[in-house]
Order: C-alpha cells, then sequence, then structure tokens
C-alpha cells in the first residue's frame, strides 16, 4: 500500500506496520488522506474491517462522522465517539 506521506508526520513511514496498527492507519487516512488514500485502504482492508474500526474510534470530527455514516450506510448513535463523552470539558461555559 502506497499511501500520502504527508499523513504519517510524526511516524517513520517505512516502520509503519499496516496489519497490526491498522487503526491507526485508518483513522489518519480518514482525517488527513485524499481521495485516492482512502480506496487504497478500502481496498487493502476490505470494507467490513474498515467499518468494524471505524465504528470503535474514540474520536472523530464532526465532518468524518457525518461522513462514515452516510458511507458505510449507519446511524451516528452505533459510533464510538458520538456515544462517548469527552473527558475534557469546556473550561468556561458562556
Amino acid at each position: 500500500m502506497e499511501l500520502s506521506r504527508n499523513i504519517f508526520w510524526d511516524t517513520r513511514y517505512e516502520s509503519i506496520q499496516w496489519d497490526k496498527n491498522s487503526p491507526y492507519v485508518i483513522d489518519r487516512v480518514l482525517h488527513y488522506g485524499t481521495l485516492r488514500d482512502w480506496k487504497q485502504v478500502l481496498e487493502y482492508y476490505g470494507f467490513q474491517k474498515v467499518r468494524d474500526v471505524v465504528k470503535n474510534l474514540r474520536h472523530m470530527d464532526k465532518r468524518v462522522l457525518s461522513y462514515c455514516s452516510v458511507f458505510f450506510n449507519l446511524p451516528k448513535e452505533q459510533f464510538r465517539c458520538y456515544n462517548t463523552e469527552p473527558s475534557l470539558r469546556k473550561q468556561w461555559d458562556y
């Protein structure tokens, strides 16, 4: 798999273990990757595995969550990040 290297700016690209670190790779591609990267991830891991990993991610941007909800045809309530309350709360409540 040849993904955009800028997605993994904090990791040595050559040392990434694609199978062992699949949640990390899928998360990075969802948030920072291109459409080409997304297609490669789906082809490499398969639709079912990507769906299972995405459902269990602890954090997703709202736009990524909305995209995944539509793409996988799942309600947002089935995603772990939607049901998990953030540990850091806002300091000031205006």
